[in-house]
């Protein structure tokens, strides 16, 4: 079974939760690594009273393998379930995670995530205006 190692992750990110084919139109870089990701939806619900949607999935990302470069246009919270990655947020030092930690990044933020030797497995939340796109590459 393929692990997630990096975030989102982060998405893991957002493109984790996506189809594979909208995945292609919002998250390029990710889409590269699709046959390396295997992204589970898990929840998609309205925060009520707001235009804000949370969207819940799972990633298992492959060991060796970095997501790419991609923004969210809100914050994403992850959970690493097992392996490990190294973090990166722009602006801030790297850093490695590992199973049983947590992690966070702010609305708009360029970041990548890079799965060790091991691969990783996450849970990502997303919170994020309806209509927007879940992610989108950066270079």
């Amino acid at each position: 079974m393929l692990k997630f190692t990096s975030v989102t992750c982060a998405a893991l990110a957002a493109s984790i939760w996506i189809s594979p084919a909208a995945a292609q139109q919002t998250l390029p870089a990710a889409t590269a690594q699709t046959q390396n990701i295997k992204r589970i939806p898990l929840q998609r619900f309205d925060v009520p009273g707001t235009a804000y949607e949370t969207v819940i999935g799972m990633a298992e990302i492959a060991p060796n393998v970095s997501i790419g470069r991609h923004t969210h246009p809100g914050p994403e919270s992850g959970y690493l379930i097992e392996g490990g990655i190294e973090l990166l947020i722009e602006g801030e030092p790297p850093r490695r995670l590992k199973a049983g930690e947590s992690y966070k990044v702010p609305p708009r933020t360029v970041h990548d995530a890079k799965t060790g030797s091991d691969g990783a497995k996450v849970i990502a939340t997303y919170v994020v205006e309806k209509g927007q796109p879940l992610a989108s590459a950066e270079k």
